[in-house]
């Protein structure tokens, strides 16, 4: 019985573990970033799976890169504009093109659906193009 314990009390841990370790980051820009356009963009995920859009699986989805725009609620489905770019093909880096000024970018990670995962899996970056 006391193995029992030990390994559901392993489990739920290595559960939260998992939760906790979902992030998204900016390989580059990095946040305070002067750059001049086009530049690079590289992302980052821990915790998650990048597939393409249209796949619906477990901790799985890909990014996507708001322009001048706060993270996406949970659940909400990222619109298609030009400040909401979709890398629904699995793309984890890319080349924008930006007007010489200052720019808040949010790296948003959403699920085959575009439906967003919220803000935990969001990260914002200022970045002034020259």
């Amino acid at each position: 019985m006391k193995l029992l314990k030990f390994t559901f009390a392993g489990l739920l841990s290595t559960f939260a573990f998992s939760a906790l370790a979902q992030s998204v980051d900016f390989v580059t820009p990095k946040n305070g970033a002067v750059v001049t356009s086009p530049f690079k963009v590289q992302f980052a995920v821990d915790g998650m799976k990048v597939a393409p859009a249209g796949q619906m699986t477990p901790e799985g989805g890909h990014h996507h890169l708001l322009i001048n725009t706060g993270a996406i609620a949970a659940g909400e489905n990222i619109p298609m504009d030009d400040t909401h770019k979709h890398y629904g093909k699995g793309q984890t880096d890319t080349e924008i093109t930006l007007a010489p000024g200052k720019y808040q970018l949010t790296m948003q990670f959403a699920n085959g659906a575009h439906q967003s995962y919220g803000e935990k899996l969001s990260k914002t970056i200022e970045v002034t193009v020259k």
